[in-house]
């Protein structure tokens, strides 16, 4: 198919709709009420499919539109960050999608395909920091996983977690999403990670949060495991 719209879109939905699958997915997802139910490879072959048509005309119509299904916004994220294109071109439409991000599993995905940053990283550095800045939690999110995701070189790490330990918000994915990270960043820059571990102002879960992922890893040794143990805040501690 050449021109993709949102109607021939849906219809191909629908069409690879897997009702056992819809109702597994839509238990990972609480609050996530428009789940069509199609599997990802098939979303990701799909996205393939798109991208040797005129994807673009396609995303132009619909990137700045709510989409009606989650299904749709996965295949945008796939489009925008998998397709070739230039790094410009790129973070243009990645402004213009992070606002449609309202759940943690478009929001993960997206930041997943953006390996580009990994080649363009001051380009990228500078399109994340100002979404450090925001009071929306899915802006936060999203900044915080492209960090874990693309930023853990001794570079930037610093700077990274400088930015992490200053986001102050009260929603439960912006906080997994920090505590997330600061474990990976624990894990490729223990010698950077750990003084933010041992005297931080961030909220008792995240903290803890942090401790507890960094502890789950096979990478970390029952030594360090010891050590972070006893950083834990003794309020709770989410184990």
């Amino acid at each position: 198919m050449g021109l993709w719209t949102k109607e021939s879109l849906q219809a191909k939905l629908f069409a690879l709709q897997d009702l056992q699958y819809q109702k597994f997915h839509s238990s990972l997802l609480p609050g996530v009420e428009n789940i069509i139910g199609v599997r990802m490879p098939v979303l990701r072959k799909l996205a393939k499919e798109i991208l040797k048509g005129d994807w673009q005309s396609y995303l132009e119509l619909t990137i700045s539109k709510p989409s009606d299904f989650y299904e749709e916004d996965i295949i945008q994220a796939l489009l925008i960050g998998t397709s070739k294109i230039t790094c410009q071109e790129r973070q243009a439409y990645i402004r213009a999608f992070v606002p449609k991000i309202n759940n943690w599993a478009v929001c993960d995905l997206f930041c997943g395909t953006l390996k580009e940053a990994q080649k363009y990283p001051q380009e990228y550095w500078q399109l994340l920091v100002p979404y450090f800045e925001s009071n929306n939690a899915y802006d936060l999110r999203f900044a915080s996983v492209m960090l874990l995701n693309h930023f853990t070189s001794e570079a930037y790490a610093q700077d990274a977690l400088e930015l992490l330990h200053n986001i102050k918000h009260e929603d439960y994915y912006v906080k997994m999403g920090v505590a997330w990270a600061i474990s990976i960043f624990y894990i490729k820059q223990p010698q950077l990670t750990l003084p933010l571990l041992q005297k931080n102002h961030l909220d008792d879960f995240t903290h803890n949060k942090a401790i507890q992922k960094i502890r789950e890893s096979f990478r970390v040794s029952g030594e360090d495991k010891e050590m972070l143990k006893a950083l834990r805040r003794n309020k709770e501690s989410y184990e």
